[in-house]
């Protein structure tokens, strides 16, 4: 994963304002003074005036309880009712048979004690006056209509609800064991005791209070203060006439007093970058994957194929919205014969140059290709045109935004307390607390929140070796040893844990897949089954091989005639592979920032780099573990790849002198998933031993590799590359004398690829001539820069 600085608003004010992504409307003067009461009051007595302390923490949004002050409260004599409305010129309680007008108290204060002994179902006639364009547009903002000199618009109280969240919920998210949380936290429109809305939490444990602010009261939350729900640290407002598709954040109180606006950490919408306000949402997508989804883990991921072509979904078509992807993609994949599809971080991030690895709302698909319904409209039409999605998923860090994540309610939250445990050394972001039991909660249901709710296949879990160690990227003195004096973040293994453990209880077929680039041992190996470094697997289901990876690439990045000095950087990877389940990426971290892209990494002339990459491809493709490969690479795209304008897809227009030779390169990728999926032996036993032989590893004066892959039954596969720029002809490999024949299946020299056409068209009969330590062998001719792949006939 590769970082880049994250956007950064300007510093909080100490008095909340309009956002800056918001279009302006009118100032707001100071409340008026107050006015004479008007008419209309009869029977109603002047309610008992609030304390100061009360008064000016409601104003200030310091107070936690105002249900306990506003609405209706039974008091002796009567029904006290209090109404907090700024710029109201007047209050009126409307509810059957009552029509009962309130003392005017000041600062937007409204009460009385109305000849009522229990508070009825009631409603408030607000009235606005004409004293300037602040009354006016904040009557518009509430009622949607033109404003008059006077006018009067009728509203739900939203202080005589109950809580709107169950004490069961409460509880799970004070144990940090809400498997659902996102039902629980956040903007969820609903109905609440027989009256529509939508309901507020936020988990904010140090405010002193919170309010909701937003574009249905002109981004001024002074008049929707949130109650606090006691020890959860969790507040809660129920705002009636509020639905889909409005904008808001969470005004909060720091502990010093002080004003931070938020986004939501819950929003499962979010504005188009760089604006950044919460949108309340809801989803009406009716999915038609029923199919894919009761069989998608029929077969356990590690014994079935799996071919996956990696995509940053903003840069594949530059400017397509997901309902567009949605036809271009599946269509593509598809002919490609891959299996899966994985997207880069499609999470919300404010910054689009990170590529998404820098978080701001972990719930939301980012807004910049549609909404919410409209990724999920994507992910249908892969899987029904079978092929599975994976996501990045990013639980090590967050970036320090002012508006997001970090020091969410005034102090250290989502992030650990000690600064020297929460600055990441590599990225300028934060790291998550893992040892904080609702910060582990926040991102386990997180992991299963985007499996369940956007029928996700998998998650390949981004840089989670700067997650397991204590040291990562520090210098000694920079980090302090765990409880047993070591170098492991107890926490981040408890919590990896604990994420893969839910995941796969929860969502069957689903797989996860670590980036993880050290030789911690157990990354694959089930959490209850300890090694014996002490600690239990961390139950991810594959992980990938990134010492494959950069010794294959520095192996063929050498000129032919120097590779027998480097033969063991093929041949090591077998050594470790069976020690995990292995995932072979190409991805984009390999082809920017200098790496050049996969053809370019290769010597020669133009001729030889594209022979280097189909034999490379051919050798990934059979070597043991599932293969991945980044956007551009399976058309031998020669330049990096830049976010800014995606793969050069004019490199595959008719028109372009050199298209052959791309198109060539992208036909060898097709028939490589083809023939990969059509032979069991390729996959089937990709994690046990028995399913791989060396014929010859120690070829390297001739700088060939082959090897015999085995499926289930035994039938086997023969893989043979030859990285020398020569065609060695009657070469000799000892084979199984158990086959009669073997035909050619597979041949990256084709001319059909741009190759040279040095083939084995006819069956090649083993002979009694022993070799390699077997007792049959055969000859055949290795073209220059190719791999061969040969099955029984």
């Amino acid at each position: 994963m590769t970082a880049r600085p994250s956007s950064r608003n300007s510093s909080d004010p100490d008095v909340p304002k309009r956002p800056a992504d918001t279009e302006p409307r009118h100032e707001q003067p100071a409340p008026a003074a107050p006015r004479p009461r008007a008419g209309g009051s009869h029977g109603v007595r002047a309610a008992r005036p609030l304390a100061d302390g009360d008064r000016e923490r409601l104003l200030s949004g310091a107070h936690h309880d105002p249900h306990g002050l506003l609405g209706a409260h039974s008091v002796r004599g009567g029904l006290e009712l209090r109404v907090l409305r700024p710029y109201a010129r007047a209050v009126t309680v409307l509810s059957k048979g009552l029509r009962a007008e309130l003392h005017e108290d000041g600062d937007g204060f409204f009460s009385g004690v109305l000849p009522l002994r229990t508070a009825p179902e009631y409603q408030l006639l607000v009235t606005y006056g004409s004293d300037g364009d602040v009354d006016e547009t904040v009557a518009d903002s509430e009622s949607g209509a033109e404003a008059e000199d006077t006018h009067e618009i009728e509203v739900q109280d939203p202080y005589r609800f109950l809580p709107s969240l169950g004490e069961l919920d409460l509880h799970l998210i004070g144990e940090g064991r809400h498997e659902e949380l996102w039902n629980a936290l956040g903007a969820h429109p609903m109905a609440h005791q027989g009256v529509t809305g939508t309901r507020f939490t936020v988990w904010a444990p140090n405010a002193r209070g919170v309010r909701v602010t937003g574009d249905f009261n002109y981004w001024n939350g002074t008049g929707h203060p949130m109650r606090s729900l006691g020890s959860t640290g969790v507040w809660e407002l129920f705002l009636p006439g509020v639905s889909e598709g409005a904008l808001y954040k969470f005004d909060i109180t720091r502990p010093d007093g002080s004003h931070t606006l938020r986004a939501d950490p819950m929003a499962r919408r979010t504005e188009v970058p760089p604006a950044n306000a919460s949108i309340v949402t809801e989803s009406h997508h009716v999915w038609h994957d029923e199919e894919w989804m009761a069989h998608r883990g029929d077969v356990p991921v590690h014994e079935s194929p799996f071919s996956v072509y990696e995509v940053h979904l903003a840069s594949w078509r530059p400017g397509l919205t997901y309902r567009q992807l949605a036809v271009q993609l599946p269509a593509y994949v598809k002919d490609l014969g891959f299996t899966h599809v994985e997207l880069m971080p499609v999470a919300e991030h404010p910054f689009g140059g990170s590529w998404g690895y820098q978080v701001t709302g972990f719930y939301a698909p980012t807004s910049r290709m549609g909404t919410p319904d409209d990724f999920r409209f994507l992910v249908d039409a892969l899987h029904r045109a079978g092929i599975g999605v994976l996501v990045d998923w990013v639980p090590a860090h967050f970036p320090k935004d002012d508006w997001a994540l970090a020091e969410f309610d005034g102090r250290s939250l989502y992030e650990h307390e000690d600064p020297a445990r929460a600055a990441h050394p590599d990225w300028g972001t934060l790291e998550f607390d893992y040892g904080r039991k609702e910060v582990r909660n926040f991102l386990v249901a997180n992991a299963t929140y985007w499996c369940e709710e956007f029928h996700i296949d998998g998650l390949r879990v981004d840089a989670v070796a700067s997650m397991l160690y204590l040291d990562y990227s520090r210098e000694h003195g920079e980090w302090t040893p765990n409880e047993h004096g070591g170098r492991e973040n107890l926490d981040a293994v408890a919590f990896l844990q604990e994420m893969n453990a839910t995941v796969y209880r929860r969502c069957p077929g689903v797989v996860t897949i670590a980036e993880e680039s050290t030789a911690w041992d157990g990354v694959t190996r089930a959490t209850h089954h300890v090694g014996p470094g002490g600690f239990g697997g961390l139950g991810f289901g594959l992980k990938w091989n990134m010492g494959w990876m950069h010794d294959s690439l520095g192996y063929v990045a050498h000129e032919p005639v120097h590779r027998k000095f480097h033969h063991n950087e093929m041949t090591f990877s077998m050594v470790y592979a069976y020690s995990e389940n292995y995932v072979l990426p190409i991805s984009h971290d390999e082809v920017v920032h200098g790496k050049q892209a996969l053809v370019s990494k290769m010597p020669g002339d133009w001729w030889q780099q594209r022979a280097n990459h189909r034999a490379y491809l051919g050798f990934m493709w059979a070597h043991p573990g599932k293969q991945l490969l980044f956007m551009g690479q399976e058309f031998a795209q020669g330049a990096e790849w830049s976010e800014g304008h995606g793969p050069d897809w004019w490199l595959l227009d008719p028109s372009y002198a050199a298209e052959a030779d791309h198109r060539g390169v992208r036909h060898l990728v097709g028939d490589l998933n083809a023939v990969y999926g059509a032979t069991p032996a390729l996959w089937q036993r990709d994690t046990e031993p028995e399913g791989f032989a060396w014929v010859d590893g120690d070829a390297a004066e001739d700088n060939v590799f082959a090897f015999l892959r085995y499926d289930a039954s035994g039938g086997p596969l023969l893989a043979i590359s030859h990285f020398s720029p020569v065609v060695r002809h009657e070469y000799r490999l000892g084979v199984p004398d158990s086959v009669q024949a073997w035909t050619e299946v597979l041949n990256t020299d084709a001319a059909r690829y741009g190759g040279s056409d040095v083939l084995n068209p006819d069956p090649l009969k083993p002979e009694s001539v022993p070799s390699h330590g077997r007792r049959a062998s055969i000859q055949l001719t290795l073209p220059p820069l190719a791999t061969l792949w040969l099955r029984p006939a």
